[in-house]
């Protein structure tokens, strides 16, 4: 089990505190969003709450290992192809780049790509500036990005 817990590297994207209001007053809890990768090319993200900030975490660690996706990177440390994916509000555009231009996004979508292992692109979030519509528009995105490989396989050849 220790073996597990470094080959995945978590980053905190967000810890809101949130509140119900009930009969005797306000309820107290905390919302935690984690982004989880191998910087090999696989990531996911999780959402965990509970009335303890590292509670939270941790539940959020649990769901986004379960949530993983593959992420196709070249040999320069970037995307094979440019995409834009619109997912309820968020919309993103991912853009492959030069070797040495580092990753260029904001705080969001740098902490899911840094946990992803690619090293230069060029993202612009598009719309919303919600943290949740960003990070999971942001995963679907590189969820469908597509190698060479899987481009030919597909057609045949």
């Amino acid at each position: 089990m220790m073996q597990m817990e470094k080959e995945f590297e978590e980053q905190v994207i967000s810890i809101k505190r949130v509140t119900k209001v009930v009969k005797g007053g306000r309820r107290f809890r905390f919302s935690a969003l984690v982004a989880v990768g191998d910087k090999k090319g696989r990531v996911g993200l999780g959402l965990g709450k509970s009335h303890e900030v590292p509670e939270a975490i941790k539940k959020a660690i649990e769901k986004a290992k379960k949530s993983l996706v593959n992420v196709p990177i070249t040999e320069d440390g970037t995307i094979p192809h440019q995409l834009e994916v619109k997912e309820g509000a968020g919309r993103v555009l991912i853009k492959p780049a030069r070797p040495g231009t580092g990753i260029i996004a904001g705080n969001t979508a740098r902490a899911i790509l840094e946990v992803c292992g690619i090293k230069n692109i060029v993202t612009k979030s598009i719309g919303s500036n919600n943290i949740h519509n960003l990070s999971h528009t942001l995963v679907k995105a590189l969820s469908l990005l597509r190698d060479k490989e899987d481009i030919m396989k597909m057609r045949g050849k």
